[in-house]
Formats: structure tokens, C-alpha cells, sequence
């Protein structure tokens, strides 16, 4: 279910098919070196349905992973006897996956502590004559929310909602635009409030879609900001400048 509306959402993709295995193996406290194949195969292509029904633009990159994570999917499905042999120079796709992942880890790690240092330095301060004044009470820095972080928790909205609800035909009229306006007003008078507050007055899946699409438009337009206090935390929405 795609929603056609007279405002197409355009995001850059900023992550990829890597940053989403991560994210699930992350999520579900995994172990990098022993992933449960199936298990996160069947989350992936989920979270890959999401983003087609959302109507993201998706790059070739995350059907390419698709692809691989159903062939080794199918591989390790049958018995060992009955698995093609690999070629003598061929690798165990598994392990190259999983290679994969641990290299781009070790490089995101070092990207993150490189920023936190540039924070760190960036609030850092020549001695003065006098004693620059400490704040009582510090604003405390909230870790950013990544897409697939608001893709799961309209995930589970969308869960929520009956397949069939009466009124379903007259909700249909809402457009993403409504609800860019509805969300504005809400962010003017709450200055934040709860993400997964905002699908609750949603009635129905066509509902929760505009909502989560108004959101990513004005997080692009840098209207409001997502931010999570701990990984995995509750997300709040912002008025931008808060």
C-alpha cells in the first residue's frame, strides 16, 4: 500500500543496507559473529517492505543485500548434504557478510568518536582572566534518531491497527499535507511530545502513513527534530530550535 498524495516525500538516504543490519543486530542484542540467518533475513526484508510501502526512495545497494541474505537464507534451510559445494576459491557467503559488517562497524565507531571529540573540542575554551560561568543545570546531548529508528516504531503502529476498520473509506481523505498542518500545531503548543503519541488518534493505516510522512517532511525541512535520550530510548519530536 503505497499513498498516492499531491506531496511526494523525497528523503537522501543517508544509511544503507549495512546500517540496517547493524541496527537489527544492535536491537535484538546479537551476536555479530554468530547471526541467526532467518531470523534477520525475514526483520530486513520487513523493514525493506516498510520503505517500498512508504514510497522512500531505496538504492540498488539495499536490494542487492536483499538478494544475499535470501540466498544464504535458502542455503542454510537445507540439509548440509544437500547444499551446493562451494567452489575452492569460493568463500562462505556467510562469512563474507559478516566480515562486511565488522569492518563498516570498526569504521562507524572511529567515525563517532571522531565527532565526539570535534564536541568536545568545540565546547572547549582558552583559560581567561576570570572563570568562564558554569551552568546549574547542563543541557544534557540526546542522541540522533536514524530512520530506521522512526521505522520501527511506525512499524509497531501500524501493527496496532485492525486490517478493516469501519470509516476506513472516509479517513482516506486525509493527505500527508493535513497532517504536516495538524503536526505543527501540535509541536506550536506542546513545543515536544512523544512520537509514538502521534499515531494515536490515527484510525487507520492509510492514517498512520501520512502521519510518519509528515513527520520525515518536516524533519527535512528542519521544521521539528527527532531525538532519543539513550539508544533505543523513546523518541521525541521537537520544535526545531528546542
Amino acid at each position: 500500500m503505497q499513498v498516492q498524495d499531491e506531496l511526494k516525500i523525497k528523503l537522501e538516504v543517508f544509511e544503507g543496507p549495512l546500517d540496517l543490519l547493524l541496527y537489527l543486530i544492535k536491537k535484538d542484542e546479537l551476536d555479530i559473529y554468530d547471526i541467526p540467518i532467518e531470523r534477520i533475513t525475514n526483520q530486513y526484508m520487513e523493514y525493506l517492505g516498510l520503505m517500498r510501502m512508504l514510497d522512500l526512495d531505496i538504492a540498488g545497494d539495499f536490494l542487492v543485500m536483499a538478494a544475499t541474505l535470501l540466498m544464504i537464507k535458502s542455503r542454510m534451510l537445507l540439509p548440509p548434504e544437500e547444499r551446493p559445494a562451494l567452489e575452492p576459491e569460493e568463500e562462505d557467503p556467510r562469512w563474507d557478510l559478516i566480515r562486511k559488517l565488522v569492518e563498516y562497524k570498526k569504521f562507524k565507531d572511529a567515525a563517532g568518536t571522531l565527532q565526539e571529540m570535534e564536541a568536545i573540542q568545540g565546547n572547549s575554551f582558552l583559560r581567561q582572566s576570570e572563570e568562564p560561568a558554569i551552568p546549574q543545570s547542563p543541557e544534557i546531548e540526546l542522541d540522533e534518531v536514524t530512520i530506521f529508528d522512526l521505522i520501527s516504531v511506525f512499524n509497531d503502529a501500524l501493527k496496532k491497527v485492525q486490517p478493516e476498520v469501519i470509516g476506513e473509506i472516509i479517513a482516506e481523505g486525509i493527505t500527508v499535507a493535513d497532517k504536516i498542518e495538524m503536526l505543527l500545531a501540535v509541536i506550536k503548543e506542546k513545543t515536544s511530545i512523544p512520537f509514538v503519541k502521534l499515531f494515536d488518534q490515527a484510525a487507520t493505516r492509510h492514517e498512520i502513513i501520512c502521519t510518519f510522512l509528515a513527520v520525515l517532511e518536516l524533519v527535512r525541512l528542519h521544521q521539528i527534530n527527532a531525538r532519543q535520550d539513550k539508544t533505543f530510548g523513546e523518541i521525541m519530536v521537537l520544535r526545531a530550535g528546542e
